[in-house]
């Protein structure tokens, strides 16, 4: 069996949060030996978007792909970079007014082809097109150039991350949920050979509510009114997953979810 080894890493959080997934990606570089890799890039500017300055950095040190997410809108310096670059993703089931893709085809430099998609679910978020139809045409259209298909599906409820993952299972290599920045324990391969996993977590600041200071977030919830997000400035971990996918029909091997460092339990 001949494999290909990706390496998904979860919804980066601020500047701190990238810079801490530069530091640390010579060290999952030789941990995990990736043939593709695939950054959520939707939070690191303020928590909102990035420009082309971050996404050249990602690029520089390797990232094949940068996916987003509802958030990338709410910085307007993220639309010029989604109308000019294809390896830069947002959910494809927006209004196609909007500038972007939602999918692309990465050709690795062994001439193998990866394809990654990006769709938004609609429970308790905007409500835009299907996710279930928009994913149905992307497949077609990505299949008849490979069979290793990742799907970063950045959604909120998770019934309906799961739910994505049997519509799409044998169809696409994983599906990777996103948006809610903390790490599930329900990763596997399903039944037809697709990896899935309700989130994959968020790289940057644990010292927070998920990115945000607590102060700032307490304040929210408490008071019921709007506070400027803050983003968080300690404890900074990169989470993600490792895949290994069969790449002649395109099924998942293995998943391994990762946080770095790992949370240590307190005796």
């Amino acid at each position: 069996m001949r494999t290909m080894n990706i390496l998904f890493i979860g919804d980066v959080v601020g500047l701190s949060g990238l810079r801490e997934l530069l530091r640390q990606l010579p060290e999952l570089r030789e941990r995990f030996r990736p043939d593709c890799l695939i950054v959520n890039g939707e939070n690191i500017v303020d928590g909102k978007g990035l420009s082309e300055k971050e996404a050249n950095e990602l690029f520089s040190a390797g990232v094949h792909c940068i996916t987003t997410g509802n958030h990338v809108w709410e910085n307007w310096k993220s639309r010029p970079l989604l109308a000019d670059r294809t390896d830069v993703l947002r959910p494809m089931n927006y209004p196609s007014e909007n500038p972007g893709r939602g999918w692309t085809l990465i050709t690795l430099p062994d001439h193998r082809v990866v394809a990654v998609m990006q769709a938004q679910g609609r429970a308790y978020m905007q409500a835009i097109d299907c996710p279930f139809k928009a994913v149905d045409a992307a497949i077609k259209r990505v299949a008849m150039n490979t069979k290793i298909i990742v799907l970063d599906f950045h959604a909120d409820a998770s019934a309906e991350k799961i739910a994505m993952g049997w519509h799409c299972d044998g169809r696409v290599s994983a599906v990777l949920g996103t948006h809610t920045h903390t790490q599930t324990a329900d990763a596997r391969v399903l039944p037809e050979g697709t990896a899935f996993i309700s989130d994959v977590g968020m790289t940057g600041p644990y010292d927070s509510v998920l990115g945000m200071k607590k102060e700032i977030a307490l304040k929210r919830l408490l008071l019921q009114t709007a506070h400027k997000y803050e983003v968080a400035e300690n404890d900074h971990r990169v989470a993600g997953v490792a895949l290994v996918v069969d790449e002649i029909s395109g099924k998942a091997v293995s998943i391994t979810p990762f946080m770095s460092p790992s949370f240590q339990t307190q005796s």
